[in-house]
This record gives structure tokens, C-alpha cells and sequence, in this order.
């Protein structure tokens, strides 16, 4: 395996982390403190291209491989210190635009992907209910049939973007009783009657990022809204699983990273009983704990990459990288505040942010546990 990027890629990687260094950080903390989705910035991220990577030049887009798209989210997180902002991009990049562009029509991929891409369209994804998370098949938002297309009753929660998304993917059930083969995916407009989202919802960390309820009542939507086939909703929502896990957790390699960096800046700087504290075992240990979660981390996230990028299954990297992940960045997270001491507790220095921001990771796009489970089930037992 080469580890090595292309030229291409590095020149990226440089150019999207002085972008956001440039334009993104601005206030970060005031708009944490306020839970502020900025507008701007995001249409900032759509005139760079990050919104367009996978999705072909023809619609808006860049044509980006998954590889490719990691790196430059990798230099995102790195660069940017608004995680919310981050986590918002994802939700619409990997969870409505690649769905819209495998299994949408061609006037479906014509009205969407390309103000998707240039930050004049927000998206947003609807699959969790209030009864129903990990055992996401069990929703109960109804599609029932009506001439010329569906009535949707139902709610949908935790619904990232939903406050000021144009176009939500919405799953709802055709007939309960088939299960998962039931399960439908919708393309549904803000303005359609019957649609309505609540309030924003208020959040531990990743505040800058708008989440709110979907509720649909007696919400009508013609048959050329239907994502993909009828029953065919389980194939939408996992099909871009393994860009949605692998591009999210770039940006936690990137964030780890931009984090280890500043802990051995404080570490050479801040002097105690006459010494740098890095001097210190207990110090040094720490710093040497979240490289060694940095490297691994990496690695295991660009192998999943690389065997997309072959062609080749990677069920089983992509949950052990959603795991390992996830929890590496909780856990420097923890070590970068016990290094900064009472200062890392403080918001002013945004120690503590990281923290806050790195627990969400441990439970969206598939919780730590369900990531177990998978590996277990994928190990054959």
C-alpha cells in the first residue's frame, strides 16, 4: 500500500487549511456560546468547493475520490476550529447529495446537486425518530399511497440542518409489516404543506450546527419525490455510509491533530516548579498517548479509504474507524484539558470545546456500541 498523497492531494490540503485558517475562524467561540449556524462561512466552504468534492463536474461538483475528499476534510478539521460548521457539511455532503446523486433521477440530480454544491441549497437527512435511533428500520413515519404519489404522517428528531435546510431526505415506511423492505426514501421541499421543523435544539458541543424535530402532517408529495424504488429506502441510507463515517472522522483525524499541536505548544511554554511542564512524565506521557491515537487513527482511516477507492469491501474498516476513532478523540480530548490544567477548563481557551465537540462523534452515524456489534457480527459470531 502507498502511503503516500499525490501531488494533487498535498496542494489541496495546503490550500484548504489556508482557506479555513483565512476565513472560517472568526468569533468561533461567541458562536458556540450563542449556538450561531453562520451563513456566511458556509458559502464560503461552497465558493472553495468542499460542498461540490463528490459530486461530478457536470452538476456542480468536483468529481472527487473518497480518498481525495478525505484528505481535503482531513485539512478542513485541521484547519478549522469550528466543528459544528464541519459536522453540518457532512450531514448534507454524505447523507442527501451523494443519496441524490447514486439513486436520484436526472431531474432530481438537476433541481438539487448543483445549488447543493454552490451553497445556495442546504439539505438535510431525516432518519431518526423519537423511538427509534440504533434500530433506525423501526420508524414509524408513514408513506401512504395516494394517486400520483404519498401522504407522509410522522416525526422525524435530531434532524442535523433541518432549521434551515431547503430539501430534506425523508425515510418513512409504505407497509410496517415488510420491515426494512418497506422502508422509502423522499426528497421533501421546505415549502411543501404539511411540512414543518421545530426548534433548534440546544446541544452539548457541536452548537454551531442547527438540529431540530421534522414533523409531517399530512404532507403530500408526488411520486417523482421518491428517492430511488419503492422498499428501496435501506439501499439509500447505506449507501453512503462508508463516505459519510470516513469523511466525518477525516475531520476528527485533522482535529486531533490541530489539537496534539497545541498541547505541545502550551507544553514548551507553560513552566512549572521552574521547568516546562513537558519535562514533566506525567505531561509527556499524555502527549505521547494522543500521537500515537493521531497515527492510528490515520492509518486505520486511509486503509477503509484505500479499499473503497480498490473497489473492495470495507464494512468491517469502516466500523473499526467509526470506533477507534470516535473514542481516540474523546479520550485526547480529555488529555489536552488535564495538560492545559484550569486554563483547559475554561471556555476562553477552547480546550474544553474539543471535548464537548468529540463526545457527538461517539454517537452519530452509528454509536460505539453498534459499531462493536458490527465488528462482532462481521468476525462471524
Amino acid at each position: 500500500m502507498d502511503f503516500g498523497l499525490t501531488e494533487e492531494q498535498n496542494n489541496l490540503k495546503r490550500a484548504v487549511i489556508a482557506f479555513a485558517q483565512k476565513e472560517l475562524n472568526e468569533q468561533v467561540l461567541d458562536r458556540d456560546r450563542d449556538q450561531i449556524f453562520s451563513n456566511d462561512n458556509w458559502r464560503k466552504c461552497a465558493q472553495f468547493g468542499i460542498q461540490g468534492l463528490p459530486i461530478p463536474e457536470a452538476l456542480g461538483g468536483s468529481g472527487a475520490d473518497i480518498l481525495t475528499a478525505m484528505v481535503v476534510m482531513e485539512g478542513l478539521g485541521y484547519a478549522c476550529e469550528d466543528q459544528g460548521l464541519i459536522f453540518a457539511l457532512n450531514a448534507q455532503m454524505w447523507s442527501v447529495q451523494l443519496p441524490i446523486m447514486v439513486f436520484g433521477t436526472p431531474e432530481q440530480k438537476s433541481k438539487y446537486l448543483p445549488g447543493l454544491c454552490s451553497g445556495e441549497m442546504i439539505g438535510a437527512h431525516g432518519m431518526t425518530e423519537p423511538d427509534s435511533g440504533s434500530d433506525a428500520y423501526s420508524l414509524r413515519t408513514r408513506a401512504d399511497k395516494r394517486d400520483g404519489g404519498y401522504l407522509l404522517n410522522g416525526t422525524k428528531t435530531l434532524v442535523t440542518n433541518a432549521p434551515v435546510a431547503d430539501v430534506t431526505v425523508v425515510f418513512a415506511t409504505v407497509d410496517k409489516d415488510k420491515g426494512i423492505a418497506g422502508v422509502t426514501a423522499f426528497l421533501v421541499d421546505r415549502d411543501t404543506p404539511g411540512f414543518a421543523t421545530g426548534s433548534d435544539m440546544h446541544k452539548m458541543g457541536l452548537r454551531t450546527a442547527t438540529m431540530s424535530e421534522v414533523v409531517l402532517q399530512d404532507c403530500f408529495v408526488p411520486e417523482s419525490s421518491r428517492l430511488g424504488r419503492e422498499g428501496g429506502g435501506s439501499g439509500v441510507f447505506q449507501s453512503s455510509m462508508a463516505w459519510e463515517r470516513g469523511c466525518i472522522l477525516a475531520s476528527h483525524v485533522g482535529a486531533m491533530e490541530r489539537q496534539l499541536d497545541k498541547c505541545v505548544r502550551y507544553a514548551r511554554e507553560r513552566k512549572q516548579f521552574g521547568k516546562r511542564i513537558g519535562q514533566f512524565q506525567s505531561v509527556s506521557n499524555r502527549l505521547a498517548n494522543m500521537k500515537v491515537r493521531l497515527e492510528t487513527s490515520r492509518l486505520v482511516l486511509y486503509k477503509m479509504g484505500w479499499l473503497k477507492q480498490q473497489g473492495k469491501s470495507a464494512d468491517l474498516e469502516a466500523a473499526l474507524a467509526k470506533l477507534y476513532l470516535s473514542e481516540s478523540y474523546v479520550q485526547s480530548s480529555l488529555d489536552a484539558i488535564r495538560i492545559f490544567g484550569g486554563y483547559g477548563y475554561m471556555t476562553e481557551f477552547g480546550v474544553e470545546k474539543d471535548l464537548r465537540d468529540a463526545v457527538g462523534g461517539t454517537l452519530y452515524s452509528g454509536t460505539s456500541d453498534i459499531q462493536k456489534t458490527i465488528i462482532a457480527r462481521l468476525l462471524g459470531v
